[in-house]
């Protein structure tokens, strides 16, 4: 029973402590700072509360909210950067609105840094936990901590900073565009600044360029310290390199090193102190060289090396006094000259010294003494710049013939060779050993010395042509000559020079002039390179190669092991990528070609550009017939890999004729003649395919009777087939129906293309049964193709020639096409040309009135390039104009034109429209804007067989299948 009291009298023990608590913390709670809507900017520095040393875990109490009530919260950090210590600090909004504002703490100012172990500045807060709600987001920003806040009306926040450095020189609270403002003016500000400084530093280096004393390149210099500690300052060098977090400090260190050390240089050098006593250059000396190594100490600690740095500027403004004043009581004119930039220089010195110590307190100060170094480099530019331009022109006077002729050879820039043959000494002004970049004189002495750095073609040519001028005493020196420079080239020198005779008259003398003239050798070697090899590639022009394959032949007649084989390639439709992709990316795709072969060739072997999209290629390394063919195949897949340009792959084909050289070739040109009917076999063949040279390929496109007799096999045979390209609605790129052209494959010859058996079998009478049999598949196709998909709105044109045109069952054999297909007449169409309905336009006229009435459609192609009149095309019962691709492709200005007023003459004669040869998007669109109805092209379907035609009528009509 006693064991209850107990327990009562703890609870009341730790109640007491609770309650005891409880007062202590409202003790200690923080003061708000209280925010009004129309507060810009408020400093939090003096109402920011630090706790040091306090760990991961940190609990404070909060500042008494709206309810008085004072709350105790815990805060753990979750940043690598976090150094255990914390600030805090709370904001009151007392406004009934909502409120947005920055917290902004920079990583660096230059206020209250301090002098002995400055604070250089890094990442001040790692992150920011608020009483309420979540921890705040960090705006990007290079120069300061940013963190976006948002108190609702009536809210008081406690915030909690986890510092990321143990110190924290500033902290403000922005109105977000007030913020942004400020950031924005003091851009404009420190742009200006970095720009004259950096004019400055590039004006005073070309002075120093100029004038090469002493005095300007420490001027320069120091220009140049002051640009880099401008940069850092303003933070402009973080934008140009990546600086890692730690990084910051060690570059301001670096570059109040730099500053530190380039002022002392400059004080020595414009002084010129050395010339009044030598301590004085020791001294400089030591001071420079004690600067180096605070630079390596900057490394491990960047604020002793930056606290050293600012003791060493001011001493040296004061050192500098006391020596302006010695200096200018003796009368020294540039002590004295140098009196107003000093007074620049020590009252930046004070107002920087007032900064450091926290008794400038404001930030303007920061980039106003970034301008204040500005304007005293450019004092001292002024100073500088007094000195080089006082020197005295040039004393006019009389000179004599010699006089003259040292001026004009010294004007002329050309180096003076003079051969002493006494006592055989050579000597050069100036001296060309430095413009080899070798050790001064190592040319001069005894005219041997000149033979180890001449090229091994030169020497005995050099040494002949003196021996000749001593032997004969007489004559003149001219020759050109190379000597290797100290970085292994050679560079290209003209010498001309003659001799000069003594009494007893021998050669005592040998003098002339040395041009240096590797530029003009250089451009000669590349004329000679561009005429015998393609510009674009680089590779053997045509010339080259078959004076190459002649020398191989010959070598061939006596060698059995050489025997060369010669490749003609050629790139497959290489005109359409010109077309579609324009030069440039023609040129692009041939590079790539002629380095892919290239990879392919051995030692012995030669490739050569002949023209356009041609190649040749002589293989020497390869005999067997095996290995031949395999290089073929590797040719082959090596142009047929994709090309990407402008992020689309480009794949390319190749035809390829070969010729293995036998004793039957009696030159290169009859070898490359060969090598090219073979190509041209392949092309015939339809591309794409590799055709070893044989001896019937000279009669081929001769045996006409041959051919014709292969025709009209081929329509027994059934060798014929039909190809169907897609004819594109605008509208919505839906397939409005077909054009079938005509393939005959060849059962030797391959795919031999329309352009081949057209015009023969119109000659021959044949092209009446070939148009009367694209008329009858295309028909039955189409039917075919609309019973498996519901009767889908599609046409099929078939090309009509001119013998159909004039027959007079023309008519009656496209009704019984028609009907025999089961198809609606008006999803049958003919084209005709332009040329075609003009040879006959009363017979074309006749004609085309009676198929109109069949209800079929009429299509006019190639409109635009014939010679038609359009009061006759008024005449004619077309529905349909097909636009010559001519016209699309067409580059001038005049072109859109040109279009919208066949569109609009069509539209106006109740014609639709179809444009041929589209190659992109935006002539499509073009197109479509003026009001082109249908396009056929390779871009929206290249020609298909059947089977294929089904497979996308499926695609665009999947509800139609079942």
């Amino acid at each position: 029973m006693t064991i209850f009291p107990r327990i009562r009298s703890l609870l009341a023990f730790f109640l007491a402590a609770l309650v005891t608590v409880c007062s202590v913390s409202s003790t200690y709670a923080i003061e708000p700072i209280k925010i009004a809507r129309d507060d810009v900017a408020l400093d939090l520095s003096g109402a920011v509360e630090i706790y040091r040393n306090q760990g991961e875990n940190f609990q404070v109490s909060t500042a008494p909210g709206p309810d008085g009530i004072v709350r105790r919260i815990e805060v753990e950090a979750n940043d690598n950067r976090s150094t255990g210590d914390w600030a805090v600090f709370a904001l009151a909004n007392t406004t009934d609105q909502q409120i947005d504002r920055l917290i902004v703490a920079p990583h660096f100012r230059l206020v209250n840094s301090g002098l002995f172990w400055p604070d250089l500045g890094s990442t001040r807060i790692a992150a920011i936990t608020p009483s309420e709600g979540f921890a705040l987001d960090r705006q990007a920003s290079p120069d300061a901590d940013v963190f976006r806040i948002t108190l609702n009306p009536g809210a008081v926040v406690t915030f909690v900073a986890d510092l990321a450095s143990p110190k924290l020189p500033q902290v403000y609270l922005w109105e977000p565009e007030a913020y942004k403002d400020s950031v924005n003016s003091y851009t404009l500000y420190r742009g200006i600044v970095i720009g004259i400084a950096g004019l400055l530093a590039l004006f005073l280096t070309i002075l120093f360029v100029v004038k090469g004393t002493s005095m300007f390149p420490a001027t320069a210099a120091l220009s140049w310290a002051v640009l880099a500690y401008i940069c850092v300052d303003f933070g402009f060098l973080s934008k140009i390199i990546e600086m890692s977090p730690g990084n910051e400090q060690l570059w301001r260190a670096g570059t109040e090193v730099g500053l530190a050390a380039t002022f002392v240089v400059f004080l020595f050098a414009y002084l010129n102190l050395n010339r009044w006593h030598g301590h004085f250059s020791y001294g400089a000396l030591v001071w420079v060289l004690g600067l180096g190594l605070i630079a390596g100490i900057a490394i491990i600690d960047p604020a002793v090396a930056a606290g050293i740095a600012r003791l060493s500027f001011a001493a040296t403004a004061v050192i500098g006094v006391g020596l302006i004043i010695m200096l200018g009581i003796r009368g020294y004119d540039r002590a004295i000259m140098l009196v107003p930039s000093w007074v620049m220089v020590l009252l930046w010195l004070a107002g920087s010294w007032m900064a450091v110590n926290g008794l400038l307190d404001n930030d303007i100060v920061q980039p106003a003494l970034g301008g204040g170094l500005i304007l005293i480099i450019l004092l001292i530019g002024f100073t500088v710049m007094q000195h080089a331009f006082s020197g005295g022109a040039l004393h006019q006077g009389l000179f004599s013939d010699i006089e003259r002729q040292a001026l004009a050879v010294i004007g002329s820039g050309d180096i003076v060779w003079d051969w002493d043959v006494l006592r055989d000494r050579v000597v050069t002004r100036p001296d060309v050993s430095l413009q080899l970049g070798l050790a001064p004189n190592s040319l001069g002495g005894p005219a041997r010395n000149w033979l180890p750095v001449l090229h091994a073609d030169d020497r005995d040519t050099f040494r002949t042509t003196l021996d000749i001028v001593l032997e004969h005493r007489r004559g003149r020196v001219a020759q050109n000559f190379r000597l290797r420079g100290a970085d292994g080239h050679y560079h290209w020198f003209a010498l001309r020079a003659r001799p000069v005779i003594g009494s007893d008259g021998e050669v005592i003398r040998c003098v002339g002039t040395m041009v240096d003239v590797t530029e003009q050798k250089k451009a000669e070697e590349r004329l000679l390179h561009d005429a015998v090899h393609d510009n674009l590639t680089g590779l053997p022009n045509r010339e080259l190669f078959m004076n190459r394959l002649d020398a191989v032949i010959s070598i061939a007649r006596t060698e059995e092991k050489v025997r060369p084989t010669v490749f003609v390639i050629d790139i497959d439709r290489f005109k359409q990528v010109n077309d579609g992709l324009g030069i440039s990316a023609g040129d692009t795709i041939l590079l790539t070609i002629a380095r892919r072969l290239h990879r392919l060739l051995k030692p012995k072997d030669s490739l050569s550009r002949f023209a356009g999209d041609q190649f040749a290629l002589m293989l020497l390394s390869e005999q067997d017939p095996a290995r031949i063919a395999a290089v073929a195949e590797a040719i082959k897949h090596a142009i047929s890999a994709p090309i990407t340009f402008a992020k689309r792959e480009i794949v390319l084909t190749a035809s390829m004729g070969l010729i293995t050289w036998t004793s039957d070739q009696t030159s290169a040109e009859d070898m490359v003649k060969d090598a090219e009917l073979a190509l041209h076999q392949a092309k015939r063949f339809g591309g794409d395919r590799i055709e070893p040279f044989r001896p019937a390929f000279r009669t081929v496109g001769t045996d006409k009777l041959q051919f014709e007799s292969d025709l009209r096999r081929a329509i027994e045979r059934r060798e014929f087939t039909l190809a169907y390209q897609p004819i594109v609605r605008l509208e919505d790129n839906s397939i409005a129906g077909f054009e079938a052209l005509l393939r005959w494959d060849h059962p030797r010859r391959g795919m031999i293309p329309p352009a081949d058996f057209i015009p023969v079998a119109e000659n021959c009478g044949l092209i009446v049964q070939l148009g009367l049999f694209a008329m009858q598949r295309a028909a039955e196709d189409l039917a075919s193709w609309q019973k498996q998909i519901s009767d889908a709105p599609l046409s099929v044109s078939v090309n009509l020639s001119s013998r159909q045109l004039i027959r007079r069952d023309l008519v009656s054999d496209v009704r019984s096409v028609i009907a025999r297909a089961n198809l609606k007449a008006r999803c049958f169409r003919l084209e005709l040309t332009e040329s075609l309905v003009m040879d006959n336009p009363e017979q074309a006229v006749h004609v085309l009135n009676k198929l109109k009435r069949l209800g079929i459609g009429l299509s006019l192609d190639d409109f635009g390039t014939g010679y038609s009149s359009l009061s006759y095309l008024t005449r004619f019962p077309f529905d349909t104009i097909k636009i010559d691709k001519s016209f699309v492709d067409d580059t001038t200005p005049k072109r859109a034109m040109l279009i919208k007023s066949m569109v609009n003459m069509a539209h106006e004669l109740g014609l639709s429209v179809v444009a041929e040869g589209v190659s992109d998007q935006s002539d499509a669109l073009e197109l479509r804007q003026i009001g082109c109805e249908y396009v056929q092209s390779f871009m929206f379907g290249a020609p298909v067989a059947g089977d294929q035609v089904l497979k996308m009528l499926k695609e665009q009509y999947p509800l139609a299948q079942a």
